[in-house]
């Protein structure tokens, strides 16, 4: 079948044996279909790929809109709730006009029990996002009764107030009925007040004025 190969002529493909002409046929087969699968099929199968990567991911985001929407009322009673919560904690942060208030209502609730004040001295306050805070360094002689007693009356104030650093420590007083002498306690109370709108935007206005300095003086070092 291979002896007379020299002698096909290859530019005259109908003279040449019907084995060849099978083989150059089957050639041009592969040629079509390898062209056909490089140049079409190859950026169809890429692009089908993409659309089922598109496919899952719009499958998860309907399903997350989906428990979305049907959980919708119980968010929607939940915000509810955290805006009722929000204000009634707002309500218990006095506004500026009202700390005064406050500072006498922690004092008398001091004497009330007892106690005698050595140190009642408010701090300079801290401002938060929307509220300020008011240290106040505290100091009362009295017994352990009387400290428990004046702690859970300041829990029970209609605004917020909260006692830390607490240290108590024995005195040398005679006229007490604890062995020993009165205690003296060292606490530091924080109240609360809320900042009106001419606070915040003179909260904000300072800030942005540090932010620019701090950019001024970068410039000027580089």
């Amino acid at each position: 079948m291979f002896d007379n190969l020299g002698q096909i002529d290859f530019q005259d493909p109908a003279s040449w044996p019907w084995w060849l002409k099978i083989v150059g046929a089957l050639v041009v087969c592969a040629g079509i279909l390898y062209a056909g699968y490089h140049f079409i099929i190859k950026d169809q199968i890429k692009v089908l790929e993409q659309a089922e990567q598109q496919e899952l991911q719009l499958k998860a985001t309907y399903e997350k809109k989906k428990a979305l929407a049907v959980n919708l009322p119980a968010y929607r009673e939940q915000m509810k709730e955290m805006k009722e919560s929000f204000g009634v904690m707002l309500r218990q942060l006095p506004n500026q006009t009202e700390v005064p208030e406050l500072l006498i209502d922690i004092t008398q609730a001091g004497i009330a029990r007892g106690l005698e004040f050595e140190l009642f001295k408010p701090q300079s306050k801290r401002n938060a996002d929307f509220y300020a805070i008011l240290p106040i360094n505290l100091k009362v002689k009295g017994t352990y009764h009387q400290f428990a007693e004046f702690v859970s009356d300041l829990a029970a104030l209609p605004r917020i107030v909260t006692v830390g650093n607490i240290t108590i420590n024995r005195g040398k007083s005679k006229n007490s009925n604890v062995k020993g002498g009165l205690l003296t306690m060292s606490a530091i109370t924080e109240t609360y007040h809320y900042l009106d709108e001419s606070e915040i935007k003179a909260q904000s206005d300072a800030s942005a004025g540090k932010k620019k300095k701090k950019r001024v003086r970068k410039k000027k070092k580089s």
